[in-house]
């Protein structure tokens, strides 16, 4: 059997296989390009969330003590926080932290703030600008942030709430800006005497 291969006919056959291997590889550079991109998309989004997850575990108060300070009628009328940052922490400041008091008498989430009549800060020590601004800048810097529970006037907690009375509980959560949270559970002594000008909650 006769079998004619002519020139025109491999030239053909060269060029088809030419285009076939041609868009293969457009179609890989392109299917390259999208997974580069959606690569760098998710590492970025990784990173911002790992980013985040790290401040809520890390950028946290420590509670170092909890006092009350007590009226005439052996009620606790200010709640006195001395606060801290947790070892690992960013600077916090607290004029971006939030107080949620939960209790007896109901719910309140107070914004601390310097300048306010209802709490204030007090530089124990190492806090920068404590009367305006105070930031937790290192693990041994304190301050002191004291909130006016109920004397019934404007300058407290809740306009609602009373004086925190023998054997009352209440529940504080600390917020910082970052979103860490700090808990503290409160309960008033059962006996409360005329000397006693602050106790230990």
């Amino acid at each position: 059997m006769f079998v004619n291969n002519s020139e025109s006919d491999r030239g053909q056959v060269g060029i088809g296989t030419l285009i076939v291997f041609i868009a293969m590889v457009l179609v890989a550079a392109i299917a390259a390009g999208v997974l580069i991109n959606t690569a760098g998309m998710l590492q970025t989004q990784a990173e911002a969330t790992g980013e985040e997850s790290t401040q809520q575990v890390s950028d946290r108060l420590e509670i170092v003590s909890i006092s009350g300070t007590v009226d005439d009628s052996n009620e606790v009328e200010d709640l006195r926080f001395v606060m801290a940052m947790a070892p690992g922490s960013d600077p916090i400041d607290l004029n971006k932290t939030t107080a949620q008091f939960i209790g007896e008498q109901g719910e309140q989430t107070v914004v601390i703030d310097a300048d306010a009549t209802n709490e204030y800060v007090n530089n124990i020590q190492g806090v920068s600008d404590a009367d305006n601004d105070p930031v937790l800048t290192d693990t041994s810097d304190r301050a002191e942030v004291v909130f006016t529970v109920g004397d019934g006037s404007d300058n407290e907690i809740d306009n609602s709430w009373d004086n925190l009375e023998e054997g009352e509980q209440l529940t504080v959560i600390f917020t910082t800006d970052a979103g860490a949270t700090t808990q503290a559970e409160i309960r008033v002594p059962t006996t409360i005497t005329d000397e006693d000008e602050s106790v230990r909650l």
